[in-house]
Protein backbone atom coordinates (compact mmCIF):
# COMPACT_ATOMS: atom_id res chain seq x y z
CA UNK A 1 0.00 0.00 0.00
CA UNK A 2 2.88 2.80 0.79
CA UNK A 3 4.56 1.42 -2.32
CA UNK A 4 1.44 2.26 -4.31
CA UNK A 5 0.72 5.79 -3.16
CA UNK A 6 4.97 6.39 -2.98
CA UNK A 7 4.81 5.57 -6.67
CA UNK A 8 1.25 8.00 -7.22
CA UNK A 9 3.08 10.40 -4.82
CA UNK A 10 6.14 10.84 -7.20
CA UNK A 11 4.10 10.87 -10.18
CA UNK A 12 2.00 13.99 -8.63
CA UNK A 13 5.87 15.13 -8.19
CA UNK A 14 6.70 15.30 -11.58
CA UNK A 15 2.79 17.08 -13.12
CA UNK A 16 3.58 19.79 -10.24
CA UNK A 17 7.43 20.38 -11.88
CA UNK A 18 5.57 20.12 -15.45
CA UNK A 19 3.28 22.76 -14.03
CA UNK A 20 5.71 24.98 -13.04
CA UNK A 21 7.82 24.29 -15.98
CA UNK A 22 4.54 25.73 -18.48
CA UNK A 23 4.14 28.60 -15.88
CA UNK A 24 7.85 29.57 -15.83
CA UNK A 25 8.14 29.82 -19.94
CA UNK A 26 4.33 31.37 -20.52
CA UNK A 27 5.97 33.88 -17.88
CA UNK A 28 9.12 35.04 -20.10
Amino acid sequence: EDMVRLSIGIEHVDDIIADIKQALHAAT
